[in-house]
């Protein structure tokens, strides 16, 4: 029987300990070839920084951080990203949704998306918007969560390893 797993939401200040077991999520997520914005070879202390910046806008309601914890670890994350232009107060931004390789599996990716919809109707927002690499693990969760995909950017960005890969944009409107 697998251990249960909790999401939590992350409030400002973000603990040291929680930023650093986040940024190994991270780590972890680009060395296994994630597309999420960094390239390998990816140290800890520069996901740290980007941790950091993520604490910044918790503390100034720009963003809601959530964390999946599995045996009292960090082994997930997502953000909800509230930092809307004035005319787009309804929508919001699904950001770097990460799962550390050792705990997939498990249904972690979904109930994180499950619960930042949650956070989405709490903050008023019933339109939610992403951008994920086709085909990739984030790609089908979105995809079994009801996410509908708008089109595909060719050669968005790049793999980690340097190769280039498209991006394809996705929105999901919250029964409100």
């Amino acid at each position: 029987m697998s251990a249960a797993f909790e999401i939590t939401v992350l409030d400002a200040p973000i603990a040291d300990t929680a930023l650093d077991q986040l940024a190994d999520v991270l780590v972890d997520c680009v060395e296994g070839g994630a597309s999420v914005s960094f390239m390998s070879p990816f140290p800890h202390a520069e996901a740290l920084a980007f941790f950091r910046k993520v604490a910044a806008s918790v503390a100034s309601n720009d963003t809601v951080l959530l964390a999946a914890r599995l045996d009292g670890r960090i082994v997930g994350t997502v953000q909800l990203g509230l930092d809307t232009p004035p005319n787009q107060p309804h929508r919001a931004d699904i950001k770097k949704m990460l799962v550390h390789r050792s705990a997939r599996g498990r249904g972690i990716g979904a109930a994180l998306m499950a619960r930042a919809e949650e956070e989405a109707r709490r903050k008023g927002r019933w339109l939610l918007v992403l951008d994920t690499v086709p085909g990739e693990n984030g790609h089908r969760v979105y995809q079994r969560a009801g996410w509908t995909e708008t089109g595909i950017i060719p050669d968005y960005a790049l793999f980690p390893d340097g190769r280039i890969c498209d991006t394809t944009v996705m929105w999901k409107r919250l029964d409100r």
